[in-house]
């Protein structure tokens, strides 16, 4: 997907007050340490699940190497090349960061996203770290797989050593854009999770400035939360070429099954009060990818029909049901199933869990349909990743059966179960 936005100055005035844009908040005040705390390479989800006290001790136990290693001057930032990262106080889910660094020493440094490795910076000319990709520049997901989209800055955007940069970072869910002086380095690639490549990015944590082997400097470091709306508009972006919109925004005109179960309400499809049934769009279907809103209320419950035959209980009798549900409901919160949960392959294979929005924001939902296999993304973050229903053998209940599970057509729908969860901008492409 293509984001080009244009790169507003950070700031270049030396000054002891940061430069803050409208709708930012400084995260370095320009005068001390105060938001920050000391962090190294380690797990986010480790220290994430220390009770409040324990991390209180973590967090006041790294401040003596913090005040070590870091000093504040002329309002930046000086980290001498050693030490644990600064890290921030506060923990971010979506957001946008802006700063400024200025390599002083032949240092390799880089931004931690949520905890985790990393934003690159380090010196383009440095031909010591050629093997490692150095002279390709900086503004890379470094730690992505070798040949993973943004694994390399799409440009050379580095200034001249010594010059201060700027650069730009939005990241949504594990989707991750990098803006380096102005140019497009890397465009809504997925982060991957260097500390268990099997696990997506945590859905928060904290931006952490990397130190590693030389004096390097940064001013100008402020930040945004991304609101949903916003969010959802950068995920989806323009949808490409084949997309087509299967719901009009009116009436169910397109669709079969027992459409007078639900209405439409501002522009979405929602099941009525008390009713329910799997309605579907009336297209028989093989290969295809799927784009849809989703915006569920208090507890809500419903699905997505995934090779639905038109009769019977889609869960079972179809590919699978994709579970849409309420995970932070009190009456659902850790007292299902694991395949019960939102973006499980129902009664099948569990979904990574904490990634929807809040109750009441609209979440932004693609799945990809391939053969036997499922890919479902949300909110920028694959939830459930190339599962293969061919060979699930295990089930939610041994008495129940996935006798659907083999299909290779069907339909695309919605199963209903009464709750009032509403779907807008739908979208499916054809896959060859």
């Amino acid at each position: 997907m293509r984001l080009l936005l244009p790169l507003l100055a950070v700031g270049s005035l030396m000054a002891a007050e940061p430069v803050v844009p409208a709708g930012f908040t400084a995260l370095f005040d320009g005068k001390s340490l105060a938001g920050w705390w000391g962090a190294g390479t380690e797990n986010p989800r480790v220290w994430q699940a220390l009770t409040a006290e324990d991390f209180a001790k973590k967090q006041a136990a790294s401040l003596a190497d913090i005040k070590a290693h870091w000093t504040v001057q002329d309002g930046e930032l000086i980290n001498d090349g050693a030490g644990l990262f600064l890290t921030s106080d506060k923990q971010f889910r979506d957001f946008e960061l802006r700063l400024e660094y200025r390599i002083v020493a032949k240092a390799d440094s880089g931004i931690y996203l949520k905890g985790c490795p990393q934003v690159q910076i380090w010196d383009c000319t440095n031909q010591g770290n050629f093997d490692k990709g150095a002279g390709k520049g900086s503004g890379g997901l470094w730690n992505n797989s070798e040949g993973a989209p943004g694994k390399d800055p799409l440009v050379l955007a580095d200034k001249p050593f010594g010059e201060w940069n700027a650069m730009r970072v939005i990241q949504c869910g594990s989707r991750t854009w990098v803006w380096l002086n102005d140019k497009t380095v890397v465009d809504g690639a997925i982060m991957e999770n260097d500390f268990d490549r099997k696990l997506p990015v945590p859905p928060m944590g904290p931006i952490q400035l990397q130190t590693h082997g030389g004096e390097i400097r940064w001013r100008n470091v402020v930040v945004r939360e991304v609101p949903a709306e916003e969010a959802n508009r950068l995920l989806r972006g323009k949808d490409p070429e084949g997309f087509v919109n299967i719901f009009n925004g009116k009436d169910l005109t397109g669709w079969a099954g027992p459409v007078d179960e639900y209405e439409v309400k501002d522009g979405a499809v929602v099941c009525k009060p008390g009713k329910g049934g799997t309605i579907y769009f009336n297209q028989d279907l093989s290969d295809f990818i799927v784009r849809v809103e989703i915006k569920l209320p208090p507890g809500g419950n419903n699905g997505l029909a995934i090779r639905y035959p038109g009769h019977g209980d889609t869960a079972y009798v179809g590919m699978c049901e994709l579970q849409v549900l309420d995970d932070t409901a009190p009456k659902y919160f850790n007292k299902l199933h694991a395949t019960q949960y939102h973006g499980s392959a129902y009664g099948m294979q569990a979904s990574h869990r904490g990634y929807q929005r809040p109750v009441g924001e609209w979440n932004y939902e693609e799945v990809t349909v391939k053969g036997s296999t499922l890919r479902v993304e949300l909110n920028g973050t694959r939830i459930l990743d190339d599962c293969d229903v061919s060979t699930i053998t295990t089930f939610k209940n041994e008495k129940e059966s996935h006798p659907g599970k083999s299909l290779l057509h069907g339909f695309f729908g919605f199963a209903g179960h009464d709750d009032p969860v509403m779907f807008r901008n739908i979208a499916i492409k054809k896959l060859p």
